[in-house]
């Protein structure tokens, strides 16, 4: 797990290794173990190192193989790469470190640009192919691994993180109005390949980019699963479908334990992260340790799940750490839970991820964790009454239910600058649902939650918020096997018992019934789904900031609505408007974007 950085020029000019240095310095975080660069004639590739395969030298990066004439940077885990690592072996090649980062570069060298089929993990690669003068850059299929992209003519940068590309300089940082409508009307959420700034692109899950040395370029989708009945699957019941997700799921939790220093486990208490540890402690594993965050209550609302995380500790006798904050340490810990977004992320619980992953990095550098559960298996009340729904249907109730804002409301929100012409976010919303290959109205709203949501909401907030602490984070439930076979099985089975019906049959297996019959829980932080008290003034603080009248994105009395009325704050679909609005003016605030 790292962070990853690079330049190529396409106008004869030599890269800017200055720039590549600021880049990979600013994500020093997420590699505090080490850091290189690597220089080619029109590429410089950067990187920073956190030691979890291979700590020797050996595995360090820039990784290059002059005999193969490739040099490669790449962050996240091949989970897969000891057979890998043999079956190239057999092929006639050889290693000269213990790394799943030379297991990559070989593949290339072996496969070409399919080595991502190959690969059974976690990553984002930028390649350089030497003797066919190509950049290579590769993402994970379900986009667990960032890559930011900033073109301008003759040049393509790309990091790990938004703000690096920002420490480079150059950058095209106004407001892009898509974006905006995205961000205004999904809970925060800019879905690839676009982000919040014009000029900052991402590139997208499950995509291969090659790039010649001349500028030119091109992209392939490599994975996309069926959402479809399969035919193999015909005839299965319940406990044919109980029996497969479980056995997918073994595998999924066992492929991350792959790493030369100890795995922990992010428990909440929930389904999900029980299910993770019973699972481990089924696998054998002994003196696991495991991690549960709380706050204060505020106005009746709890502000933990100590109960369910310490009887799931006391059942697999784990080596349990509760974390007890208070309220007063959300404050300070906003501002840098900000500064560590990689892009605005509205979600209330963030600044709980943050903290957490403090914490859990001063024990362990690796943890697994339960993020993709819901989207994945049908775990939200949105996903109910789809199953009621013909296809047809699937844009108008999922949006009914999802949106925190419709078209028509924008004008009253933004400036007139940043409005669109066009309903940009049901626009797309209606495409991904109407694809081909999806059977159902749910099949086709848990494929656009899995591959278009779930990479900048969960996904992206787990990686920011554990990589600024140097925690490499796991996620079983987004197992690329896992995701493939869950595509597959019938909706009925994931909608049965309230939601994520399957993955409950699978935990009645190994948890207790109390884990698996109680509410439905959410990170619980009660003074941020309020924003009341200093969180509040914060808010209130950046919105009417010089700053932000100088930018000028939003309409003064649509925010002195918000301000005077906290009922209106709350969106239907549970998201808080005054923090979205405030959240984005302090990320552009922090990150000194005018």
């Amino acid at each position: 797990m790292c962070g990853i950085s690079g330049e190529a020029r396409f106008d004869g000019t030599r890269p800017d290794a200055d720039a590549v240095t600021r880049m990979t310095e600013a994500m020093r975080s997420r590699g505090p173990d080490g850091e290189g660069m690597f220089s080619d004639r029109w590429v410089t590739l950067g990187h920073r190192r956190l030691t979890v395969i291979d700590l020797s030298d050996a595995g360090g990066q820039p990784m290059v193989r002059e005999d193969l004439g490739l040099a490669l940077v790449f962050n996240g885990c091949v989970y897969n790469y000891p057979e890998l690592r043999e079956e190239l072996r057999d092929a006639g090649h050889t290693f000269h470190s213990t790394s799943d980062t030379e297991v990559i570069l070989v593949a290339y060298a072996e496969w070409g640009e399919d080595f991502v089929d190959h690969l059974v993990g976690m990553f984002a690669v930028g390649l350089v192919d030497r003797a066919r003068r190509r950049l290579v850059l590769a993402r994970d299929r379900l986009g667990i691994k960032p890559l930011y992209l900033a073109e301008t003519p003759g040049r393509l940068r790309f990091a790990s993180t938004l703000p690096a590309l920002l420490k480079a300089g150059d950058v095209d940082t106004s407001v892009d109005p898509v974006a905006l409508h995205h961000y205004l009307s999904w809970h925060s959420i800019v879905p690839a390949p676009r982000t919040i700034l014009r000029g900052v692109q991402k590139l997208p899950p499950a995509t291969v980019r090659v790039i010649e040395a001349d500028g030119h370029s091109r992209e392939r989708v490599y994975w996309r699963p069926g959402y479809v009945r399969d035919p193999a699957h015909a005839g299965w019941d319940d406990r044919d479908w109980r029996a497969a997700i479980g056995d997918a799921l073994r595998t999924a939790v066992r492929r991350r334990l792959v790493a030369d220093v100890p795995v922990g486990v992010l428990l909440s208490g929930g389904l999900d992260s029980s299910l993770i540890v019973a699972l481990l402690a089924e696998a054998g594993q002994q003196h696991l340790r495991t991690f549960s965050i709380g706050f204060d209550s505020r106005h009746g609302e709890a502000g933990d799940e100590f109960h369910y995380s310490d009887l799931v500790a006391r059942t697999y006798d784990t080596d349990h750490v509760r974390i007890q904050l208070a309220n007063d340490d959300l404050v300070p810990a906003v501002s840098r839970t900000i500064e560590a977004m990689t892009e605005p992320m509205g979600s209330h619980d963030v600044v709980a991820f943050h903290l957490l992953s403090e914490q859990v990095a001063a024990h362990v550098k690796v943890a697994q964790s339960g993020q993709g559960a819901d989207e994945v298996f049908a775990g939200y009340g949105y996903h109910q009454p789809l199953t009621q729904v013909p296809r047809a249907d699937a844009a108008q109730t999922f949006a009914a239910a999802f949106f925190d804002r419709d078209h028509a409301e924008l004008p009253r929100v933004i400036d007139p600058a940043y409005l669109v012409d066009v309903d940009a976010s049901r626009d797309l919303i209606v495409a991904e649902l109407n694809a081909p290959g999806a059977d159902t109205a749910l099949d086709a709203v848990l494929r656009l939650d899995t591959h278009l949501m779930l990479p900048d909401d969960p996904v992206k907030r787990v990686d920011s918020m554990s990589m600024a602490w140097g925690l490499e984070v796991r996620t079983p439930f987004l197992d690329q096997d896992l995701v493939a076979l869950a595509a597959a099985c019938p909706p009925q089975h994931k909608v049965a018992q309230g939601g994520k019906g399957v993955l409950k049959e699978v935990g009645r297996e190994v948890l207790p019934a109390e884990v698996i019959d109680r509410p439905k829980g959410y990170f619980p932080v009660p003074a941020l789904r309020n924003v009341d008290g200093p969180v509040r003034d914060l808010v209130v603080a950046a919105l009417r900031a010089p700053a932000a009248r100088k930018r000028g994105l939003f309409q003064q009395a649509y925010v002195d609505t918000l301000l005077a009325d906290p009922e209106q704050a709350q969106a239907a679909a549970g998201s808080n408007k005054l923090w979205q609005l405030g959240l984005l003016e302090l990320w552009l605030q922090t990150h000194d974007i005018r």
